[in-house]
């Protein structure tokens, strides 16, 4: 139901003021959503959702199971409570819930709004044995903070998907907003309440909203706008401290990027948890087409933040190339509640990883032998996973199993197959063509409004580069030949050397030997697939191992942190008595801790490299 406005926004938005009623079209007017964050109760805000006049007998109003980006089942319905149906009378509907995110409403040409509470998803990390990732997440701490990922506060009419939207929001006075989301411009200042729009639902879950004391910095990259907003519970933290970093690190990104630019704003949004049992425990960021969400400990020194600001910021930056920019039909026409994947996460999530690592080296962020530690990072990292799996057939059911385990190849082989990609086009090319190039011949054709057949994506590759380029996709991606990465390193002149290296005894530098299984009571046990130091192999332990008890004290995760503490103390004389369990028998193993080594790979030069291959070389990583 449309109101009139009254004198005050806030009152327009939280009580009416009893204008007659005019029915329009639901299909004709925008939704009308209210949110209050002034008035929270039990930790829940108020949402009222107020459509037009619906035509139809029934409708079914939904909050996503799935968002763009996720790649991930998080049933954000499951953080809905007390759904109410009102006619224009006020009195209530008949509800029925259909299942955790879907609520049909049988009389729908009755249908005046929609109202719920809404539980946020940081408080409930700790207690989900698959929680919804913090960066995708929602906070709701009164009078402070609200971190709104939209699709977890704001539902959709299905079908009514490309409706607008208009969002009043009641807020705390000292609260400010940073999103991306355009507001409606108004006469009215009003600093208890908020207004913004947007365009379609894809709109509204596109564009978060941290609401936060004010610690915002705005800077300028050629004409794109950045905002920087931290929320940092202690103060440890101030916008300004990051600002100088992020800057330096986006203009360099602009330049790798040139030509390619489809935002005149952006918007960072930085959560620092302080790790309790209620809030964010899951770190890293999540992307938008004009923001990215970040989510890190707050406890991180200033240099490591940086540097994980750095690393994660620019991956989801370079996001505004694909998919923001250069995406499949799937993608374009989400469906939030039965999504359909499209198959190249080897580009969505590949190419975006790949250039957030390439052009570091080549904007001069930082060195070679740098460049090829985080190439060989990746090749390690990807032997834990199937390498003998259609990355295409992968992408496309990552929802369900077993390929959803496999998702965080993407990160590691995904960037792998652009290095080789990009590789051969430069070599095919005599240097002039590489996996830039043709990004930014795809942004071209398309753009962020103009979705390609996800079937034909390969085949327009093939035809926009080289014959031999179908060759690489039909083995490497459609189909489950492994790649032999020394053979396109060799091309640029490269090579694998290995060395062996001190390294601790639970973790190599940051990288450790054990994880944590979620699924088996948070049981500790030895990771599969990396190769392990001499303590591990010296004791006799292997991959998959489940230590039960070292030195007699027994292993859970709390303990497990105090063993690692401890054992930065050992000598190679201190004696260490593991228990373990293997195909579900126990064993005791003993020795001496000894002093921990492991054989290393890295990339280097080849001695003998032709000038060819140096040519090459140095066209891949400056361009």
């Amino acid at each position: 139901m449309r109101k009139l406005v009254c004198s005050s926004l806030s009152v327009m938005l939280l009580l009416g003021c009893g204008a007659t009623k005019t029915l329009v079209t639901a299909d004709k007017t925008p939704i009308m959503v209210s949110m209050d964050l002034k008035n929270v109760t039990d930790d829940k805000v108020m949402v009222s959702i107020d459509p037009g006049a619906f035509t139809s007998d029934s409708v079914s109003f939904r909050i996503p199971k799935t968002v763009p980006g996720t790649y991930s089942t998080d049933d954000y319905g499951k953080y809905i409570e007390g759904l109410k149906a009102l006619d224009y009378d006020g009195a209530t509907l008949a509800v029925t819930k259909a299942d955790d995110n879907t609520w049909n409403i049988a009389n729908a040409k009755a249908l005046d709004k929609i109202t719920y509470y809404v539980n946020d998803t940081f408080d409930s990390e700790n207690e989900q044995e698959e929680a919804v990732f913090s960066p995708a997440g929602t906070n709701i701490l009164a009078g402070e903070n609200f971190m709104l990922n939209l699709h977890g506060f704001v539902g959709y009419f299905k079908g009514y998907e490309e409706v607008p939207y208009e969002l009043g929001i009641s807020k705390p006075s000292d609260l400010e907003a940073t999103t991306s989301l355009p507001k409606k411009v108004d006469d009215v200042e009003n600093v208890d309440a908020d207004v913004f729009t947007a365009g379609r639902y894809f709109e509204v879950i596109d564009n978060p909203i941290l609401y936060a004391k004010p610690n915002t910095e705005t800077f300028q990259i050629n004409d794109i706008t950045v905002t920087l907003s931290v929320y940092s519970p202690n103060g440890t933290y101030t916008a300004a401290s990051l600002k100088d970093r992020m800057e330096k690190m986006m203009t360099a990104q602009k330049a790798f990027l040139g030509d390619i630019d489809s935002t005149k704003e952006y918007s960072i949004l930085l959560y620092l948890s302080q790790m309790g049992d209620t809030d964010a425990n899951g770190f890293g960021a999540l992307e938008h087409h004009t923001s990215t969400v970040v989510v890190l400990p707050e406890v991180m020194q200033k240099e490591a933040l940086e540097q994980a600001m750095v690393d994660v910021v620019s991956h989801e930056f370079f996001h505004i190339v694909t998919p923001l920019n250069v995406h499949s039909n799937e993608i374009q026409y989400f469906d939030f509640n039965n999504p359909q994947m499209s198959q190249h996460l080897w580009m969505y999530e590949g190419t975006t990883e790949y250039f957030a690592n390439l052009f570091q080296i080549h904007e001069g962020l930082i060195d070679e032998t740098e460049f090829y530690k985080r190439i060989m990072d990746k090749i390690e990292n990807a032997s834990s996973y199937n390498d003998r799996l259609s990355f295409t057939e992968m992408s496309k059911n990552v929802l369900e199993e077993p390929y959803k385990d496999e998702y965080g190849n993407v990160y590691e082989k995904g960037a792998l197959i652009n290095m080789a990609l990009d590789i051969r086009l430069r070599e095919l090319s005599n240097g002039e063509k590489g996996v830039l190039w043709l990004m930014k011949e795809l942004s071209k054709k398309y753009g962020d409004s103009t979705p390609f057949e996800d079937d034909a994506l390969i085949d327009e590759i093939v035809a926009m580069t080289y014959p031999e380029i179908r060759t690489f996709f039909d083995m490497h991606v459609l189909g489950d030949t492994p790649i032999d990465y020394d053979s396109y390193l060799v091309k640029v002149g490269l090579t694998n050397a290995e060395q062996e290296i001190e390294s601790g005894y639970f973790l190599k530098g940051e990288v450790p030997y054990i994880d944590v299984d979620q699924k088996n009571d948070n049981a500790i046990f030895i990771r599969k697939g990396i190769a392990l130091n001499s303590f591990f192999t010296g004791l006799g332990v292997q991959g998959g191992d489940i230590i039960k008890s070292i030195n007699d004290t027994p292993i859970n995760l709390e303990a497990i942190r105090g063993i690692i503490g401890t054992s930065f103390g050992w000598t190679p004389e201190t004696p260490v008595k593991m228990v373990v369990e293997r195909d579900g028998a126990e064993m005791t193993v003993e020795g001496l801790a000894g002093k921990a080594m492991v054989n290393e790979k890295k990339i280097v030069p080849l001695e003998n490299a032709s000038d060819e291959q140096i040519v090459l070389r140095n066209a891949w990583m400056k361009g």
